[in-house]
């Protein structure tokens, strides 16, 4: 039995797009999104035309979580040599009055989880890399941590009681968990493995009375192409390693060209999901080119076919 039932009815256009010129005239995506004083924030990855730079974080506003209008300067660009080549992927909560952002730092080579914080969601302070070693390999690399959810609430009880926890990575996803968001240590065993080629989490992880609800990625070769698909999984509320239920059939699959085809195709991938109007905002990545919109609910109990494993 599915604890949950997913509505979701996808826009048939991107509610932003690459702009004529500028850092972001190539390719803007996988986007953060929060509420700040009653309107819409926009988080997006940037690419400019003829750049090698695979990402900046540009910022657009909202009155109503549709109609975007775009910062002219990218709030966020690589600095360190982590992240030489792109600041790319932003997730962000709000905890307290402080704004964290998980973002992936980018060499050339390996993708890292970076973290930074800010006041305003326009100046922001990097504080590096999360993990300098990770013996995981990906691609044949390590340290390759690429990205992560955080829960943005302490659990109260539990083996992580009094701890901030975070579903991260990008081929199988683990747990980890810090007392103030800023250090963190990790779960050796992953807790959610791949069904095809690749699992990466979503927006941030949502605490409700039947466990952790986690939206993420999954990637399946179809025909001889990667196609990325929208799932969800939810986990212990007490222990947040304990893997309950997972999804089946896909929330959101890639159906309108602009979609199936882009800078890489077959392609929808969910960062962000607020509240507007007594509905689920989804804001996804469409093809690596534009950010698509997904309105709907996610209510309790539902007939649609699930996964206990």
């Amino acid at each position: 039995m599915n604890p949950y039932e997913f509505r979701f009815e996808k826009l048939p256009n991107p509610v932003l797009s690459p702009s004529d010129g500028g850092f972001d005239s190539k390719n803007v995506y996988n986007p953060a999104v929060v509420k700040r004083r009653g309107k819409t924030v926009m988080l997006y990855r940037a690419e400019a035309k003829e750049e090698e730079i695979t990402g900046r974080i540009g910022l657009a506003l909202s009155e109503d979580g549709i109609r975007f209008i775009k910062h002219p300067e990218p709030v966020m660009e690589p600095e360190y040599g982590w992240e030489s080549l792109g600041v790319e992927d932003p997730r962000i909560v709000r905890i307290g009055k402080t704004y964290y952002m998980t973002y992936t730092g980018y060499d050339g080579r390996t993708a890292r989880l970076c973290i930074a914080t800010s006041k305003n969601l326009l100046n922001w302070r990097k504080h590096g890399v999360v993990f300098e070693e990770f013996p995981f390999l990906k691609n044949g690399k390590p340290n390759w941590t690429k990205s992560g959810a955080i829960l943005p609430e302490k659990m109260k009880s539990g083996p992580f009681g009094g701890h901030y926890i975070m579903y991260f990575g990008d081929s199988n996803i683990w747990l980890a968990y810090s007392r103030d968001l800023l250090h963190w240590e990790y779960e050796k065993e992953p807790v959610l493995r791949p069904r095809g080629h690749l699992a990466e989490p979503g927006p941030a992880p949502i605490l409700t009375e039947e466990g952790i609800l986690l939206i993420h990625s999954e990637a399946f070769y179809e025909d001889g192409k990667l196609v990325y698909y929208t799932h969800a999984a939810l986990f212990g509320r007490e222990d947040p390693r304990k893997l309950i239920w997972r999804t089946e059939e896909p929330i959101l699959r890639p159906t309108f060209d602009w979609e199936r085809y882009g800078w890489v195709d077959n392609v929808v991938f969910a960062e962000a999901m607020v509240e507007h109007g007594g509905r689920y905002y989804l804001y996804y990545g469409g093809a690596d080119r534009h950010v698509g919109l997904a309105v709907g609910t996610i209510k309790l109990g539902s007939s649609q076919k699930s996964s206990n494993v």
